[in-house]
């Protein structure tokens, strides 16, 4: 099997619980926070914790490379102010350390947000200088930018954002992208049939390219289309519909990264995931 699906497991009581959670929903790839997301600190870990995590992923027969932590909620790499920016860029660094310390080789983050205090150039300007500088200072982690609804202020809603950033980054090996299906709709891609899905992959891979998809977040929507509002929903239940997950089921192009839900009904996981994998195969 080529395709790992998992989910956004609690990390709750210590980051190794995190691999335990993504077991009990028979998940084969999962998404954690490494530390409190609404929190700007957090203790460093101890020798007893990475302990306890690498133990618990053993068992958990998941690879390292199908993780995809999420950073803080609270960073905001484009931020406006210089002193509340640096104060993003120090947690955002601390965050790519502590993947580090898991033996974790990505860290998924929203790009940033303008506030509406500074132009959208500025913004993703002072997000890929925000982005060398952790590189400068980081090992081996790769750093996958998130697509977004666009709500708000929040960048990185078209695709030529995502584009942008990677240009700007100065070492290539070390950025990619992970497409949340929720967001993508709701900025204006749309996916819910075959023509649809096709197009919009297809400028996808003509802006941004295949090569730096290392995730994508498997949502339904809330949401309506190009509404520009991130409100995520379970499988089939939302304004996407169930097709669109299974083309990427049965897309080579999503095979061997994770692929995550952030669907709301976490009791229903385990069915999400099954349903996703009865997708494979099936005649399109």
């Amino acid at each position: 099997m080529k395709k790992f699906v998992g989910a956004h497991v609690s990390a709750s009581g210590g980051v190794y619980n995190a691999p335990k959670n993504a077991k009990k929903i028979g998940a084969r790839a999962f998404a954690l926070f490494t530390k409190n997301q609404r929190q700007w600190n957090a203790k460093p870990y101890d020798s007893k914790t990475i302990d306890n995590f690498l133990k618990n992923l053993e068992e958990s027969n998941i690879d390292p490379k199908h993780i995809l932590p999420h950073d803080s909620y609270l960073i905001n790499l484009g931020h406006p102010d210089k002193e509340k920016r640096e104060k993003s860029l120090n947690a955002f660094i601390d965050e790519v350390n502590r993947c580090s310390l898991l033996g974790l080789d990505k860290l998924n983050f929203h790009p940033g947000s303008h506030l509406r205090e500074i132009s959208e150039e500025e913004c993703l300007n002072l997000i890929a200088d925000s982005i060398n500088k952790t590189l400068d200072v980081t090992k081996g982690v790769i750093l996958v930018i998130e697509n977004t609804a666009g709500q708000g202020s929040n960048l990185g809603y078209k695709f030529e954002h995502l584009a942008y950033l990677i240009d700007k980054c100065e070492d290539k090996e070390r950025i990619g992208v992970c497409l949340d299906t929720a967001h993508m709709f709701a900025a204006g891609y749309d996916i819910r049939d075959k023509d649809s899905y096709n197009k919009t992959m297809k400028e996808f891979d003509e802006i941004v390219g295949f090569k730096y998809l290392k995730g994508m977040h498997i949502n339904d929507s809330k949401a309506k289309f190009a509404s520009r509002v991130d409100r995520h929903h379970s499988l089939g239940e939302g304004e996407i519909g169930l097709d669109a997950f299974r083309f990427i089921m049965n897309d080579k192009r999503m095979d061997d990264i994770p692929l995550i839900l952030e669907t709301i009904d976490d009791t229903i996981w385990d069915k999400e995931i099954e349903l996703l994998y009865s997708f494979i195969g099936e005649n399109e």
